[in-house]
């Protein structure tokens, strides 16, 4: 278990690192890999001794190796989160004895740590993002299914993923001022994600989306700093709502079970 913490973690900040140029470069519609990684002030390309995740962001104390311009603190933020997110997977899912499921896991949080904050930044959430990932998820937990001998949980993503993007389709439908398309879409993906864990890991996830929601906004509108018709950006919340589910969603459906209705 201790050696597969260690990779997973390696992977999570080399992910990260990537993220960070998806992050950057997808809502700007550049090319992933032309130009290399370079200063953005400087556009000095970026020494491979200078691209470690974390530490090379900490050896320079946050600035250009050559112009001494300030480094954003979000790059070993997004590095260190993916990693220790990634890390907290391998924990839940080996507990669960479905290690099977981690390679889609990983793959649909290094998709919402982009996405959402890509939907911070700009308001939206790419096609060139969302659109891939539903053949990348299908293969994933197809894959999964097959290793864990679980068929079943393929119908339950159809049905997950259905589910909640008709959900989403008749919010933004009766109200398109406060769900975007982008949403819609996104939805299918954690549907599927997380009705091929189990049906009361959807409910969960779904829920604490729109609870989420709905706390951030009255806290803004609390601190004077947006009204009732003011734009949220929606697409973190489902995403951090997801992560939430996949955690803490059996638990939460049990204790309901359990403590509230006795069961």
């Amino acid at each position: 278990m201790e050696p597969l913490i260690v990779v997973v973690a390696l992977l999570g900040l080399a992910i990260g690192s990537f993220l960070n140029v998806v992050i950057h470069r997808v809502p700007a519609g550049m090319s992933l890999s032309r130009p290399g990684s370079h200063c953005p002030a400087c556009a000095h390309q970026i020494r491979n001794r200078h691209n470690i995740p974390v530490v090379s962001w900490l050896v320079l104390r946050g600035k250009c190796a050559d112009c001494r311009a300030r480094i954003s603190v979000r790059y070993p933020v997004v590095e260190l989160l993916t990693a220790v997110i990634f890390i907290a997977l391998v924990v839940r899912v080996a507990g669960e004895h479905q290690l099977a499921t981690l390679p889609a896991v990983l793959y649909f949080t290094a998709m919402g740590i982009s996405l959402s904050l890509i939907d911070l930044d700009v308001g939206r959430l790419p096609n060139a993002i969302v659109y891939p990932s539903y053949p990348v998820l299908a293969v994933l937990l197809t894959a999964a299914a097959v290793a864990q001998g679980d068929p079943a949980a393929l119908l339950r993503a159809a049905v997950g993923a259905f589910g909640l993007f008709l959900l989403y389709f008749a919010l933004a439908f009766l109200y398109p001022a406060g769900m975007g398309f982008g949403d819609v879409k996104l939805a299918g993906i954690i549907g599927g994600v997380l009705g091929f864990v189990s049906y009361p890991v959807l409910l969960v996830g779904a829920f604490s989306a729109f609870l989420l929601g709905s706390i951030f906004g009255i806290l803004k509108i609390a601190q004077g700093r947006a009204s009732g018709r003011s734009a949220v950006a929606f697409g973190p919340f489902m995403i951090t709502g997801a992560l939430v589910s996949i955690f803490v969603g059996p638990a939460l459906t049990e204790f309901y079970s359990s403590v509230l209705l006795g069961a």
